[in-house]
């Protein structure tokens, strides 16, 4: 274990956790389970015993089931491929979590969410962006490493699913549709963040409509091209390089790992990362000191992964993978 200053929190070892218990920016059931499931493995003892952390948590999964209509059907959109689904769910969720993440970043404290699919995200950047930018003076970038970009408008999505859109939201290439101006609203009077400011890492499964979306707005992204080019290695290097000195909120959809490695997961994807080299990505991060916080999203305890895993075990590999990698983004070293 190797112990980093930090550059951007007054106490790194003050560390505020958000269990998300939410699944409907998607389609498939059991992603809700997630938070459980790693605390049932033993991450929060694993933060606390083994790193030395304090940690901050209300002692609940959240399921926002207070802020969740009644009734909230399909939003077509005029010219979209596909209607919203769950609009008003998914926007009040994430209008919560955003107010639940600002009150620990706002404190200083290093901020770790567990999602739940990576719709939430919505909520936790803008609400770790509004805190830190206030508390710092600094916006945070934000590094995205996923097998998908999440960055279709409502207007291009193919499915419908929020969980591919929110980086859309966030960069203000969507906003509140008029067929519905309460759905993402909230977020017109919050932080959004700069696209210049969004850095991916291995993506492979990217829409038509998203590489144009990439080109257009110059948003830095490594695939897995990429990482097999340079090396994780170097990879990293050019990515801390574009990054520089500013804060840093890293959201990891589990996904991003090769289904070998991560086969619990909604929509996994072949050519993936190995474990390794998505723990590297995190200890990079970590190093840098510049690290405010941590989104872990869309492992799926409820998916088996392929034909020939064993009964159990891929999810319990999945939720042992979605704890190293928390581990080594808050500083658990080989060494």
């Amino acid at each position: 274990m190797t112990s980093t200053p930090s550059n951007y929190l007054p106490d790194p070892k003050q560390l505020g956790i958000v269990a998300v218990g939410f699944s409907l920016g998607q389609g498939k059931i059991g992603v809700d389970a997630a938070p459980k499931a790693l605390i049932e493995a033993g991450l929060f003892t694993q933060l606390s015993d083994d790193l030395d952390f304090t940690i901050h948590h209300d002692g609940k999964v959240h399921d926002y089931c207070s802020v969740i209509p009644s009734s909230d059907p399909p939003l077509h959109i005029a010219g979209g491929k596909a209607p919203m689904l769950n609009p008003r769910t998914v926007s009040n969720v994430t209008r919560e979590i955003s107010k639940q993440v600002y009150t620990q970043a706002a404190a200083g404290r290093l901020v770790l969410t567990l999602g739940g699919d990576h719709s939430i995200a919505v909520g936790t950047v803008s609400g770790i962006h509004k805190a830190v930018t206030e508390r710092t003076g600094q916006e945070p970038y934000v590094i995205w490493v996923d097998a998908h970009a999440d960055i279709n408008t409502p207007i291009v999505s193919g499915s419908g699913n929020i969980h591919g859109m929110p980086l859309a939201f966030l960069t203000n290439l969507a906003s509140a549709p008029k067929e519905d101006p309460e759905v993402f609203g909230w977020l017109e009077n919050t932080h959004k963040i700069d696209p210049k400011k969004l850095v991916y890492i291995g993506l492979r499964d990217v829409d038509k409509a998203e590489k144009k979306i990439l080109r257009e707005h110059g948003i830095k992204a490594f695939s897995m091209h990429d990482v097999d080019r340079w090396g994780i290695g170097r990879v990293m290097d050019m990515v801390m390089e574009y990054v520089g000195n500013a804060p840093i909120h890293l959201s990891f959809d589990v996904d991003a790992l090769d289904p070998l490695w991560a086969p619990s997961t909604g929509t996994p994807v072949r050519g993936g990362l190995t474990l390794r080299e998505g723990d590297f990505i995190c200890e990079c991060v970590h190093a840098s000191g510049n690290l405010v916080a941590m989104d872990l999203v869309e492992v799926n305890p409820h998916i088996e992964g392929e034909p020939q895993i064993v009964q159990g075990l891929g999810a319990q590999e999945t939720v042992r993978a979605g704890c190293s990698l928390v581990r080594c983004a808050l500083g658990e070293s080989l060494l």
